[in-house]
């Protein structure tokens, strides 16, 4: 059979595909939802933080329909188990099998030091949530932004205050016996001991730690204790240090009193100074409306940094999709975007992010007070713009060894 085509024909379909050249039809990758993968802990010690910043990043894209930058959003969520194994089955299963186009977390230090070259090497977009400095550091790939706070980052404004305004000058440090906890300790003793401060002892804890007594024996010889301890554990340890009779006052990290965890807490924990990126005291405007967010679709259910982090962490993500169309099929693009968002109101305050990936933010001291019956942390100062280099020299101290159990060395 001859195909025949008259002229009206001919120009017909010439004009048809010339229209469809010119206005292309969307992409079916464009017009799907944008996949984010979170990569979390919902079980063993750690679930309940991680359950919280799953509950933040929910809290954010209910409120907005699912709709983020212009892109409709879905969420995959993955439980690691706390543990690097089941993170890096995890993160496979999110960037192989479930094709996700960004990927929230992991939760533990531990963790995302054992994902992330997997994740750097498949151009993931990571927006992470652990602490282990080097993801950030010495480490730094252009794929991965830190949107909490790196391990040591908070430590640094609570060595300045406990040296400057608390006037102690002896310290005796208790800290989880893995990377989050040498990284906190590190920092905590470098700024305390530059301003010239002493850390003693520094001490060093199993994460299920049952009993703290033969660590708390050993604290002597100083005038103020610091802990970096994660997940139930500061509550024991608190809870046994007024059992036996201490009384020197307390200084703890980011994780060691947050405000999801304060209902946990006896009257020894009084007085405690701890240092956060995020206080539910803020009396802000947008962090009203970050808490009543969370009561709208977790009523009841406390709220603290964990939930913050990772609401912030949609802002974040609404902001770089606006700066690129809402495109999330290129991977450079949408770090870029991330890297490329400062945002001057947010439930934490301001954030930005340095040259390295790592979120800059405002620092709040607090102290634990007991009113109407009730513990709760009132801010007592504010340190802004905290980077992870503190007040140092970048290349300085990216040229000194990652804080580890032995650096920096004891002097004593």
């Amino acid at each position: 059979m001859v195909l025949r085509l008259n002229r009206r024909t001919f120009m017909a379909g010439t004009a048809a595909a010339a229209t469809g050249a010119a206005f292309p039809m969307p992409s079916i990758a464009q017009n799907a939802p944008m996949k984010v993968g979170v990569l979390t802990v919902k079980t063993g010690p750690l679930a309940a933080g991680g359950i919280h910043c799953e509950e933040g990043i929910t809290t954010f894209l209910k409120e907005h329909d699912y709709n983020v930058g212009g892109r409709k959003i879905e969420l995959v969520v993955a439980d690691t188990g706390g543990n690097p194994a089941g993170a890096k089955t995890k993160a496979v299963e999110l960037v192989e099998r479930d094709k996700v186009n960004l990927i929230l977390g992991p939760f533990a230090a531990f963790e995302h030091l054992a994902i992330v070259d997997y994740l750097a090497q498949n151009k993931m977009p990571t927006m992470g949530f652990a602490g282990a400095e080097d993801v950030t550091q010495r480490k730094a790939n252009p794929y991965v932004v830190r949107s909490s706070n790196s391990a040591a980052q908070c430590l640094y404004p609570l060595a300045d205050y406990a040296f400057k305004d608390m006037k102690v000058k002896r310290a005796v440090t208790i800290a989880d016996d893995f990377a989050y906890g040498y990284e906190q300790v590190g920092g905590f003793q470098r700024v305390f001991e530059d301003l010239g401060g002493k850390v003693v002892k520094k001490l060093w804890a199993p994460l299920n730690t049952p009993d703290y007594t033969p660590y708390l024996a050993q604290i002597e010889d100083c005038d103020v204790v610091c802990q970096g301890l994660t997940g139930a554990n500061p509550l024991k340890f608190t809870k046994q240090y007024g059992e036996l009779g201490l009384k020197l006052p307390m200084l703890g990290g980011a994780t060691v009193a947050d405000d999801t965890i304060m209902k946990g807490f006896d009257d020894a924990a009084i007085g405690m100074i701890n240092s956060i990126p995020y206080s539910v005291d803020l009396p802000t405007p947008e962090n009203k409306a970050f808490l009543e967010a969370m009561q709208k679709f977790y009523p009841g259910v406390p709220v603290g940094n964990y939930a913050a982090v990772y609401y912030v962490n949609g802002m974040i993500l609404d902001a770089a999709l606006k700066k690129i169309g809402g495109k999330s099929d290129d991977p450079d693009a949408l770090i870029k975007a991330i890297k490329s968002v400062a945002l001057d109101k947010t439930p934490r305050g301001p954030v930005s992010f340095d040259d390295y990936g790592n979120i800059i933010f405002d620092d709040y001291i607090r102290r634990i007070e007991k009113k109407d019956g009730k513990l709760v942390n009132v801010t007592i100062k504010t340190y802004p713009k905290v980077t992870q280099f503190w007040t140092y020299d970048p290349k300085w101290f990216l040229a000194q060894p990652v804080y580890s159990r032995d650096y920096p060395p004891m002097k004593s």
